[in-house]
């Protein structure tokens, strides 16, 4: 965070310690890792995968996020995670949002994310995007293969509301969609 002055870098500290979303899989599934980060990654504990090159990194949730990121200062702390910012960051550094509504909004986001993960039914994988994609996707076979529309619509308006949601506040354009580098 490099060219920003201190009030602004104080403001996205607090913001991305309070919210986490990127770190928990509400936002993504997995997080990129460059090459030189792998091992140091892996010892930290981090599930990493590196078969792919496109696709070397780690999956989400991240166990390092204990409420907040636990190397957040480390020198281990991977760049990605240093170098992200959300749509609601971006805007918070560019002092279009306030911090504190800034942070409502990552309350209004947790809420509804709660308010989803009531609805997914009960699962070993702990990556809520992941459960909420297999769970879409099993509604969209049954619908397929009994002739019938969806027989869960509130758990659908909630899924596809917050997905407008991410959108908007975030720039995360859908279920699947994979960090990119700036």
């Amino acid at each position: 965070m490099t060219g920003i002055d201190e009030t602004n870098e104080s403001q996205a500290n607090i913001l991305c310690k309070s919210c986490g979303l990127c770190c928990t899989g509400h936002l993504f599934s997995w997080t990129k890792l460059r090459s030189a980060e792998l091992d140091s990654a892996e010892a930290l504990g981090l599930n990493v995968f590196r078969s792919v090159p496109s696709q070397r990194g780690f999956s989400q949730p991240c166990p390092l996020w204990q409420g907040q990121c636990t190397i957040y200062t480390s020198s281990h702390y991977p760049h990605f995670c240093r170098t992200y910012k959300c749509k609601l960051l971006k805007e918070v550094l560019d002092e279009n949002t306030p911090l504190p509504h800034a942070l409502i909004v990552v309350q209004q986001a947790k809420g509804r994310i709660h308010e989803l993960e009531a609805l997914l039914p009960s699962s070993s994988n702990t990556n809520f995007r992941e459960r909420l994609v297999a769970h879409l996707e099993n509604q969209e076979r049954l619908k397929a293969s009994a002739g019938q529309e969806n027989t869960d619509m509130e758990f659908r308006l909630k899924a596809d509301a917050l997905l407008i949601f991410y959108k908007k506040v975030f720039d995360v354009k859908d279920l699947v969609d994979k960090p990119d580098e700036e």
